[in-house]
């Protein structure tokens, strides 16, 4: 497919434009005591609400080396190993409550230092034994079979307790590769004849950034943090899932991926953007050994096959970055098959304001349009906006024009005319964005109503943005308002139709079915987004109360019935900061995350790794299959799929859709869409003839599913290639414009690290 594997292009893009960056710090949080003196980032960390025991400690009875077993009895929910790594190191098989879980390979070229040799979290509550064997075998490469034992990590287990009975069942760790860190999983069944809610899987890494980007996998993206994934000696910050095997691979990243937003390409190519400058104070170890983030932009070529070895994340700040610095941007893909880079903050803070404000957007690639020669270019409704306007909510519209909402507002901004349209103001002072965080959806497309453009705003807060921290609690109340308008004149003369969801909630996860409803999880009751800014902190956390059961939204039903938790399950496990949702090629949803402390954490509302996957009816139902689809959908071309429909749904009503899946981060589901297509069954029901968008406005270049629904029951996605699969064009005047007058990282000096921070 031509341009699928080519981003030579993309390789020379981006660089910065010339602005002020104030010298005022942004950080309101908690300083860690000791985290302004550099040290170096090893694995080897001890999170709040754990317990070390170290060489010196009666547990390990250490005898200055380990020739045979260690065997250790703890109570907790889950346990750490650390040791060193070099050439004279060999295998150890581990066993848990008697159970072998995992052969590590101590052995490695280089000498490394407390390292994280086993991991496994999510153990039942109680008394547990690690026993490790030296099994006197070595690496084929290895000049000994040395084993060490330097420390254990004991997880407490301060979890939520469910209200609800909950049982835990141990599943077999067997299949695991054997290069990924070992991994329990239990099952968590709901009781609920309907919807299914199951416990399975661990990240590795923290999810703050959730994509998928196969049949078979997903990539991770944290910030830099002690996640218990390793690679290259250090602790990872991103990852590749397993969607079917549950296994993880680290992947390398050279700088902080901290609140970055991300899309992908036209050519299939997925870039994650901005972040946060090289940490050296606030947090816990002051060398991360990352680079700046707030420019970056990151590359991820296409990913297909299952084997996974050979994928990479890409950085060459000299030749590939962003033309200013931006912390909390959305990043949407738009009509031609580039990316829009909207708004965000010049560096880290709690909220923004009038001083770290970047009140602009970009494009990557950059384009010379409006004179800017491919420098951003103002947007004023981001200065409108403040104080709560990061992450401002955006979708494409179907005649190409961007629909943003930020704090209390909403616009629509056509980026081929740089004009504004200013909407009616979201109702009753419900703000929207971070850190009083909502979500959006565009509502599906139907060709039935010439795919009119509708949009649902829900949850939020109405907390003041112009309150200081310490006059704001965990307690304050969520909103539940979901607030929805067609984008026609009409639509916008009606202004905002207001219902109410069952629960209020801050922080939620809009997810949209194949069936066209939208599925609403996660998320908080009071409070507000971010950790260690507000008074009556739970743990480090701004928000409390999580929402734990979802709810169902019909956006078709008649006003009053749209909102449903009938048969659905309630989890036990808080997903709040940094908590993400997505719908996966099998059709059920993957949630995961939450995170809101400074580094990984343990205590109330601790860092989650815990994978969830929850299965709506359909999936135990007799479903239609997808036998044979095209790589490739261009825009008005008819193609053909071959079905299969299992005896029960032969003859019924048949719809085939086209879903972007999302990039999804803070509540947003970047790009996230549903599109309906033209259609036709033949009639021995085995063939169905497709009708590809019309154009890029009506879904923008670049990667989709198709699901056929057969009444209200999806097949499987299959993945498909929409438009013609090059790269977004690249304007060149406006990049030689952007390399002639910029340098990488120019903001070093004014940023200098310490007046940054997160929350």
């Amino acid at each position: 497919m031509p341009g699928i594997r080519s981003f030579t292009l993309i390789l020379a893009l981006v660089v910065f434009f010339s602005s002020c960056l104030a010298s005022d710090s942004a950080w309101n949080g908690h300083t860690t005591p000791g985290s302004t003196k550099p040290r170096r980032f090893t694995p080897y960390y001890v999170p709040p609400g754990t317990k070390s025991y170290d060489s010196s400690s009666p547990l390990l009875r250490y005898s200055g080396h380990w020739k045979e077993i260690f065997s250790s009895a703890f109570t907790g929910t889950g346990i750490e190993w650390f040791g060193n790594m070099d050439k004279k190191h060999g295998l150890a098989n581990v066993y848990l409550d008697g159970k072998l879980v995992q052969q590590v390979d101590n052995w490695s070229s280089e000498t490394r230092q407390q390292q994280r040799l086993f991991w496994v979290f999510d153990l039942p509550v109680g008394r547990h034994t690690l026993k490790v064997v030296n099994t006197g075998e070595k690496h084929d490469n290895s000049k000994g079979t040395k084993m060490d034992v330097d420390a254990l990590v004991v997880t407490l287990g301060n979890k939520l307790s469910s209200q609800n009975t909950v049982q835990n069942d141990a599943v077999s760790a067997e299949g695991l590769q054997q290069n990924y860190p070992a991994s329990f999983d239990f099952a968590v069944m709901s009781l609920s004849s309907q919807w299914t809610l199951t416990q399975k899987g661990s990240t590795g890494v923290h999810a703050m950034q959730l994509a998928v980007i196969s049949e078979s996998h997903a990539i991770i993206i944290d910030k830099v943090e002690h996640n218990p994934l390793t690679i290259s000696g250090h602790p990872a910050w991103a990852a590749l899932y397993n969607l079917k095997t549950h296994a993880v691979k680290p992947l390398a990243m050279q700088s902080n991926s901290f609140c970055a937003g991300g899309t992908f390409l036209s050519n299939g190519t997925l870039i994650n953007v901005g972040g946060n400058p090289v940490v050296e104070d606030h947090t816990a170890a002051a060398d991360f050994g990352d680079v700046d983030g707030l420019q970056a932009v990151r590359i991820f070529e296409p990913c297909e096959s299952e084997n996974v070895d050979d994928c990479g994340m890409f950085e060459d700040h000299a030749r590939v970055r962003m033309a200013s610095p931006r912390w909390y941007n959305t990043v949407l893909r738009i009509s031609d098959g580039s990316a829009m880079i909207i708004g965000g903050s010049s560096k880290g803070g709690w909220i923004n304001n009038g001083t770290t404000n970047n009140p602009t957007l970009e494009y990557f690639p950059p384009k010379g349009i409006h004179g800017s020669n491919g420098l951003p270019i103002h947007v004023p409704f981001l200065v409108d906006t403040l104080n709560s306007n990061l992450f401002p909510i955006a979708f494409s519209l179907p005649d190409g024009t961007i629909f943003v909402a930020a704090n209390r507002d909403a616009m629509i901004y056509d980026w081929q005319t740089n004009t504004e349209r200013r909407l009616p103001r979201i109702p009753n002072g419900v703000r929207v964005t971070y850190p009083m965080t909502g979500t959006g959806v565009l509502l599906p497309l139907t060709p039935e109503n010439s795919y009119t453009p509708e949009i649902l705003l829900c949850g939020g807060s109405t907390v003041d943005d112009t309150k200081p921290g310490y006059e704001i609690s965990s307690q304050d109340p969520a909103s539940s308002q979901c607030s929805r308008m067609v984008l026609t004149d009409e639509g916008i003369a009606a202004g905002w139709e207001v219902e109410q969801m069952p629960e209020a909630r801050t922080m939620p996860d809009a997810v949209m079915l194949p069936t066209g409803k939208i599925l609403i999880v996660n998320g908080a009751g009071t409070g507000i987004s971010g950790y260690g800014n507000v008074v009556n902190q739970v743990g480090a956390s701004n928000a409390d109360h999580p929402v734990l059961t979802p709810v169902q939204y019909d956006p078709s039903a008649p006003a009053g019935q749209r909102f449903s938790s009938a048969g659905m399950p309630t989890s036990d496990i808080p997903r709040l900061y940094h908590s993400v949702a997505t719908l996966t090629p099998s059709g059920d949803v993957m949630i995961t995350g939450s995170n809101p402390n400074l580094d990984r954490s343990e205590v109330e509302y601790g860092t989650e790794y815990r994978v969830e996957w929850l299965s709506p009816p359909y999936l135990s139902a007799d479903r239609p299959v997808i036998k044979k689809s095209p790589k490739m959908l261009g825009f008005g071309q008819s193609v053909q799929l071959q079905v299969q429909f299992p005896t029960s749904l032969q003859g019924a009503d048949v719809k085939v859709v086209l879903m972007d899946l999302g990039y999804v981060t803070h509540a947003v589901h970047a790009n996230s869409r549903l599109v309906y297509l033209s259609s036709s069954l033949s009639n021995d029901q085995q063939t169905l003839s497709i009708s590809g968008p019309s154009d890029g406005k009506l879904y923008p270049p670049g990667p989709g599913w198709l699901y056929v629904v057969t009444n209200d029951i999806p097949s499987a996605g299959v993945r498909v290639m929409v438009g013609d699969g090059k790269s977004p064009e690249t304007d060149r005047t406006a990049l030689a414009n952007l390399l002639s007058q910029t340098s990488p990282d120019q903001y070093d000096d004014a940023k200098s690290g310490k007046d940054d921070g997160a929350e």
